[in-house]
């Protein structure tokens, strides 16, 4: 009885470092998923999200960087798909920031994102 107590409890930390590491950043100096708040309508690549929480998913396509904005806590999510430059920085990001720029019709237009903690900011 005493061996499978031992077992389990070194099969719960081995997932608990599994999981540990793999919510840190990936060989990019980025992490794979983050979450942003967005307090108004904001366009990404040629979609507008309306204001709200988004989970945001660093994927690959080929040689292709991809950020997936997927919005959360709502019934029917909006969701852009993004091609980013990812842009080496001189030291990890101290805090989350967002730049954006306006468009002709004064909507926001999101164009740069760094993450607390990454090596490199999102470039679009």
């Amino acid at each position: 009885m005493r061996s499978v107590k031992t077992v389990a409890l070194v099969v719960v930390c081995v997932l608990g470092v599994a999981v540990m590491l793999s919510a840190g950043p990936n060989k990019f100096g980025v992490a794979n998923t983050q979450f942003v708040n967005f307090d108004e309508p904001i366009s990404v690549g040629n979609v507008v999200l309306p204001k709200g929480e988004y989970r945001i998913t660093h994927t690959m396509e080929g040689e292709n960087h991809i950020m997936v904005f997927t919005q959360q806590r709502v019934k029917n999510p909006a969701e852009a798909r993004v091609k980013c430059t990812l842009v080496t920085l001189p030291a990890k990001a101290e805090r989350n920031e967002t730049f954006y720029t306006h468009n002709a019709a004064n909507q926001h237009v999101l164009v740069e994102m760094s993450f607390k903690g990454d090596t490199a900011k999102h470039v679009f």
